[in-house]
């Protein structure tokens, strides 16, 4: 199936919150090429998030509305809030009958949503890291998903090495209000 380019950027980047929206789309493509997983492999990574949210939405819309998906290379990680226990089940359940995915990482908690003021804290540490990461020059930021959760940070992507998922803790444990850092980051194979 083809898609015109215009849905492909909105499938790239309007899914993944990685990149505005306001991107020409030769900045798009330039972006997504960028990557360590290529435009392919974010299209696909992509393309799962979506399935995933149309999924939980149309299952209960309270299991969507606590559940945050970041997906790389095939890889999920659910994070966020269920109501009960069994709702973890659910969501695990549901993700891997989708095409594509390779993995479930199940972070998902049980208990009430986040309030307002929790929201608004896990969102400004999720900006403040992306920020740092994308002034680092010894970080390739853009192989980085970012997700706070009542303060623990959730990372997912591909290191270049060691030394470089290293200074992208270092700086996760460094931005106030981080209670913790739980990194699911591949390195990459030489």
């Amino acid at each position: 199936m083809r898609m015109s380019l215009a849905a492909l950027i909105l499938v790239v980047f309007g899914l993944g919150g990685c990149v505005p929206l306001v991107v020409g789309a030769g900045g798009a493509a330039a972006v997504g090429a960028s990557q360590d997983r290529g435009l392919e492999q974010a299209v696909d990574d992509n393309q799962i998030s979506f399935e995933i949210n149309r999924k939980l939405l149309a299952e209960d819309s309270n299991l969507y509305k606590g559940v945050a998906t970041q997906v790389r290379n095939g890889r999920v990680l659910l994070s966020g809030t269920v109501p009960k226990a069994e709702d973890r089940v659910t969501v695990t359940r549901l993700v891997w009958t989708i095409g594509g995915v390779r993995e479930v990482i199940n972070e998902l908690k049980v208990g009430g949503s986040a309030g307002f003021a929790q929201a608004m804290s896990d969102a400004t540490i999720t900006t403040k890291l992306r920020a740092r990461l994308t002034g680092d020059r010894s970080i390739s930021s853009i192989n980085y998903s970012i997700e706070t959760v009542h303060g623990i940070v959730y990372l997912m992507g591909t290191a270049l090495d060691r030394a470089e998922l290293d200074r992208v803790i270092a700086h996760a444990r460094d931005v106030s209000g981080v209670k913790n850092v739980v990194s699911y980051v591949e390195i990459r194979k030489s």
